[in-house]
C-alpha cells in the first residue's frame, strides 16, 4: 500500500468567496479518486494552525501516478497553486508494516 500525506496551509489573505469553489472542487476530488482503480481511502484533518492535513491510500505507487496525472486533477492541482494555497509539503511513503487493536475491524 502507498500512503501519501498532503500537508498545506492556505493563504492569509484567501477571499471567502472562494470557499464554496473550494468546497465543490475538493468534493468533486474525492468522488473522482475514490472512482479511480487502486483507491483505498481519504481522509481529511483541520490543525488548529490552520494546516490541513489529507491522507490517501492506494494500492501501488503506478495507480499513486495515474491518480496524479488525471487531467481534472492536475487542473485542480494548479488552480490550487495560483489561488489558494501558501504552501504545501507531499510525502509519498510505501507502508512497511501495519498493526491494529482489535485485531478485528470493529471500532
Amino acid at each position: 500500500m502507498i500512503v501519501t500525506v498532503f500537508r498545506a496551509y492556505a493563504r492569509r489573505d484567501l477571499d471567502p468567496k472562494l470557499m464554496p469553489d473550494i468546497q465543490k472542487r475538493s468534493k468533486r476530488m474525492l468522488e473522482l479518486a475514490s472512482s479511480m482503480p487502486g483507491f483505498i481511502s481519504y481522509k481529511e484533518f483541520q490543525a488548529a494552525d490552520g494546516e490541513t492535513v489529507s491522507i490517501v491510500e492506494f494500492e501501488t505507487l503506478e495507480h499513486v501516478q495515474a491518480w496524479h496525472d488525471h487531467p481534472e486533477h492536475r487542473e485542480v492541482q494548479q488552480w490550487g497553486r495560483d489561488a489558494v494555497l501558501a504552501s504545501y509539503n507531499i510525502q509519498t511513503c510505501e507502508v512497511l508494516r501495519t498493526f491494529r487493536f482489535p485485531t478485528d475491524d470493529r471500532r
